[in-house]
């Protein structure tokens, strides 16, 4: 039997991925400060994207995540933080015209300062120190005082997501994101790519298309002049998610006001787990990522745990099997779904089960492979009845070189020109744009 739900039921539950903070009161001192700052968004937002998830599992929609495999904060600089909208603007707009549906802009951004790791040491010449397990926690640097886990550093996490939202959320109301001037997205280092041709005609057909309706209308469509984006984290460090969890005005129930939409990463999904307690009792829409190792049985007692009343755009499930395994993981799942009738938005990641080593030791992923997994998704989902709704990246609006292949052919020995990821390798903006001409051509009605 489950106990009474609070923001603090968790701490009595076996909770994996915490941190050993060495003072406690310190500890307690800064969450104390962080529950009472203001909240980063706001209920009717988390609300409004809980519809119009809803409407992404009734396949009237389709959503696009994506953003860093884990955010530092010394790149919330403005320069970054547009490339991060950049390319997932321009992904989106190719999405719509593929899908001729609307898609749900969802960032990883504005929290992702925190990731889970295999091993809570790690040891260099013969030293152990604890792990790094992400800005908000400890820092990167081979040190006893860096890597320590500090407290302070979830104020310092929550300030430098304030400044990201915010800056985020002014550029897609003021303009930025007018799809009246696509061009202004374009990145310094995209011109003569591979996709860039395709992606230009695109954009000409889009801009003729808002010509003519304009013109027959006789006026401006304003609703072209902006664009809504919602923020996503993994809620890994569940002292900095109680903190930003509280009730509000004239709504029943307890909101994580630190984002929009928070998940459960595959290896903190455990039935009787500090992270299923703690979000089975918020109101905002969560995702659940699942690995191989979930069963159907334990998927269907995940779901009523996590959305007893079947509501819609309450839980997305976002399957991470790698090319090799989906086809023999995932259409179990999707049959106990259905024969349960439990409402879930699916939705693939196709980038974390797809990790390798090359000879060199240097951690990355294919771009075939990922697209191999994406294909078979979309090819299980149509055979089995059922809609997949979005898909989930790692990716950068930089020029780095963290995955393998795409258009231009980039190979292992090209990953250190500009490795940059400190935890998992990203596509890049041209491989990310290649993708998403790829999943149009898969999502055309």
């Amino acid at each position: 039997m489950d106990t009474v739900w609070t923001p603090a039921s968790w701490q009595q539950r076996p909770a994996a991925q915490q941190p050993e903070y060495p003072d406690s009161e310190a500890l307690q001192s800064v969450l104390a400060n962080l529950a009472q700052l203001p909240p980063l968004v706001t209920s009717w937002e988390v609300e409004d994207l809980k519809s119009q998830l809803a409407a992404a599992s009734r396949g009237e929609k389709f959503v696009l995540q994506g953003g860093d495999c884990c955010e530092r904060f010394d790149e919330c600089t403005s320069d970054i933080i547009v490339s991060k909208l950049k390319i997932l603007l321009q992904m989106a707009l190719i999405l719509v015209h593929g899908s001729r549906r609307q898609v749900i802009r969802l960032g990883r951004f504005g929290g992702q300062y925190a990731k889970p790791r295999s091993s809570d040491t790690e040891i260099r010449d013969g030293v152990s120190l604890p792990a790094f397990r992400g800005d908000l926690i400890n820092g990167a640097e081979f040190l006893p005082q860096v890597r320590t886990p500090d407290p302070e550093r979830l104020i310092r996490g929550y300030g430098k997501a304030a400044l990201t939202i915010n800056f985020i959320r002014a550029l897609g109301t003021g303009g930025f994101a007018d799809l009246h001037h696509p061009q202004q997205w374009n990145l310094r280092f995209a011109s003569n790519t591979p996709q860039e041709g395709r992606y230009q005609g695109t954009v000409a057909r889009i801009l003729d298309a808002i010509e003519f309706v304009e013109t027959i209308l006789g006026e401006s469509i304003s609703e072209l002049g902006t664009a809504a984006f919602y923020t996503s984290h993994e809620g890994l460090l569940l002292w900095y998610e109680q903190a930003q969890t509280r009730q509000v005005p004239r709504r029943p129930g307890f909101y994580n006001l630190s984002t929009h939409f928070p998940w459960i990463g595959d290896r903190t999904r455990m039935l009787d787990g500090a992270h299923v307690e703690y979000f089975r009792g918020i109101a905002n829409p969560i995702g659940v990522k699942l690995g191989p190792s979930i069963t159907p049985r334990e998927l269907l007692h995940l779901i009523e745990k996590l959305n007893p009343a079947n509501e819609p755009g309450r839980l997305t499930l976002i399957h991470r099997f790698g090319v090799d395994r989906i086809d023999a993981c995932l259409p179990p799942l999707i049959e106990a779904v259905q024969q349960a009738e439990r409402i879930v938005l699916w939705c693939c990641d196709p980038m974390h089960g797809n990790a390798e080593l090359t000879e060199t030791g240097v951690k990355t992923r294919r771009f075939d492979n990922i697209l191999g997994e994406l294909d078979r998704a979309f090819a299980i989902h149509r055979r089995l009845g059922t809609w997949l709704g979005g898909v989930h990246f790692e990716l950068s609006g930089e020029d780095v070189t963290e995955c393998i292949g795409g258009a231009r052919g980039l190979g292992a020995q090209g990953l250190s020109q500009a490795y940059r990821s400190l935890v998992d390798p990203r596509l890049n903006y041209e491989q990310a744009l290649e993708m998403a001409l790829l999943i149009a051509d898969r999502i055309k009605p």
